[in-house]
């Protein structure tokens, strides 16, 4: 007899094939899985959305996002130089950083990219420049063949939705909070997405971790500890 089908749960569309595939931990079944179907039908509505916003406002949106990076990784660290920063390879209409990614290796920073190296657990995060050799990993998302593992000291993460308690509506797979909860020291977490994704809740659940900063190309809408 075959064993039952488990689910990888990966950050691109985990959430579409099984919403409830994370533990709910201590919370009401019944509540978890209601939590999981308003999920996904906001998933559905915001990346469909996002899509249709078009390529040049997402572009500009980009352009504005990363002009308040700088300010923001200006006011936290003495300077960027020797800072690692992990973020994403777009997919799925996300907003495209990765010409900014080059300006912070010019800088003097490291850039990482996620990869999953083993189904259900956190990310491993590898050294990524314009020429490094890159293979398909999970889902096809382009990932750094090989070279050293990094921890983060600060990582970036797309948003599919966002709210003004600090917390991201992802793709469903649970890889970025996992991440989070197993790094030491934890990274400066940012979440970058568009103004017009946010929430007024993403109904957090235990597992969900809020992160430092949430960024739009509106400027900061959350801040850890901020006013």
């Amino acid at each position: 007899m075959s064993e039952p089908r488990r689910f990888a749960s990966p950050p691109c569309l985990a959430g579409e094939i099984a919403s409830d595939a994370f533990d709910p931990l201590a919370v009401d079944p019944e509540q978890a899985r209601d939590v999981a179907r308003w999920r996904k039908a906001e998933r559905v509505r915001l990346l469909t959305d996002r899509v249709a916003m078009g390529g040049a406002p997402r572009h500009a949106a980009a352009e504005t996002i990363v002009g308040h990076l700088d300010t923001l990784l200006a006011e936290r660290f003495t300077t960027i130089k020797g800072l690692t920063l992990s973020a994403w390879w777009p997919i799925k209409a996300e907003l495209n950083l990765r010409h900014w990614l080059e300006s912070l290796l010019e800088r003097g920073a490291q850039v990482a990219l996620p990869v999953v190296v083993t189904p259900e657990a956190p990310l491993a995060f590898r050294l990524w420049t314009p020429d490094c050799k890159m293979i398909q990993g999970v889902w096809k998302i382009p990932v750094p063949a090989d070279g050293p593992e990094v921890v983060p000291d600060v990582t970036l993460a797309p948003v599919v939705g966002w709210d003004t308690a600090g917390f991201r509506l992802g793709y469903g797979g649970g890889y970025f909070d996992r991440t989070l909860a197993a790094l030491t020291p934890r990274p400066f977490s940012i979440g970058i997405g568009l103004q017009s994704a946010r929430l007024a809740t993403i109904f957090p659940q235990p597992h969900d971790i809020g992160l430092d900063v949430i960024l739009t190309e509106a400027g900061i809408q959350f801040e850890r500890g901020g006013v």
